[in-house]
């Protein structure tokens, strides 16, 4: 190895073996190799045993971890890369990307996106926060956005439905919700303060996207110490439709039926609603969540 290269770990989304991720994997690994980059590249068939792979290659204690894939991907970095203070890259493959959106990493695009990581590996790491969110029998982490409402509503029903495949599934599964609109009472504690709401979502933003785009916390910042928590007061169906396009531009949060707190601790109980995070599953509510400020290290 000579001064300038690096060893580096690259995870690969199980689930681009076919699609267009599926070049970015091979793509990526070519490329770092060719600088003169010592590359691990991991493939599994699944996230667990490519979870487990991957916290098994950081105790050899590499210069990064780069992921191919969306954000269920960079979940897994974050996961994998708790405790540690090696640097995550990304190179963003998947259908949101809301975390390389948030880092101004090149979507859509794979030979940009590798020519920043490649550039990025040679400069100091960016320090952003993450959260670590509590349950009944486990723990987990995130960077982007815990959701526990509408939209992990309509995640858990896709989830649940075996026909059709692809994107129209969730589709499907949205009109099924939207018919069946209907406030939640959730009780929310934020910083050691009791709030009892009705609401239709609530999100905890570290990042300001989520669902390819959807700004949901126009104002949060990766880097302050602080969740955005957002919540959406009751409305009727027309008025949900209204409001519903807004959030692509984040103008959402001027109808005075939105409500953003900012918090560093945050527990959120409702019966029936399960709490998703970077687009995973994660557990039924309650969850606890804790800022975990300056504990991710990125290659951006």
């Amino acid at each position: 190895m000579t001064s300038s290269s690096r060893r580096v770990v690259v995870a690969i989304n199980p689930a681009a073996s076919f699609g267009l991720g599926s070049e970015v994997g091979p793509a990526l690994v070519t490329t770092l190799r060719g600088l003169g980059h010592e590359v691990t590249s991991l493939t599994e068939p699944d996230f667990a045993q490519l979870l487990d792979a991957t916290r098994a290659a950081l105790r050899e204690k590499p210069d990064a971890l780069v992921v191919g894939g969306g954000d269920g991907m960079v979940n897994l970095g974050v996961t994998a890369l708790e405790g540690t203070r090696i640097p995550l890259g990304i190179v963003p493959s998947g259908t949101g990307n809301d975390m390389a959106r948030g880092l101004s990493i090149p979507i859509g695009d794979t030979e940009a996106a590798i020519t920043a990581l490649t550039a990025a590996l040679h400069r100091p790491p960016r320090v952003i926060d993450a959260g670590r969110i509590a349950f009944d029998g486990g723990r987990a982490r995130f960077a982007c956005i815990l959701a526990a409402g509408f939209d992990a509503l309509v995640n858990e029903r896709a989830n649940r439905m075996r026909w059709p495949r692809g994107r129209s599934r969730y589709t499907i599964a949205l009109l099924i919700e939207l018919a069946r609109l209907r406030p939640i009472e959730y009780r929310l504690t934020l910083d050691g303060v009791e709030h009892v709401e009705r609401a239709l979502l609530v999100a905890v933003a570290n990042n300001l996207s989520f669902g390819g785009g959807m700004k949901v916390a126009p104002d949060a910042s990766l880097d302050d110490g602080l969740f955005d928590v957002v919540l959406v007061r009751p409305l009727g169906r027309l008025a949900f439709l209204r409001i519903y396009p807004r959030v692509f531009a984040g103008t959402h949060v001027t109808d005075s039926r939105v409500v953003v707190h900012r918090a560093r601790e945050v527990r959120i109980e409702a019966a029936g609603v399960v709490a998703y995070a970077d687009g995973e599953r994660i557990a039924p509510l309650p969850v606890d969540i804790h800022m975990q400020e300056g504990s991710l290290r990125v290659l951006a």
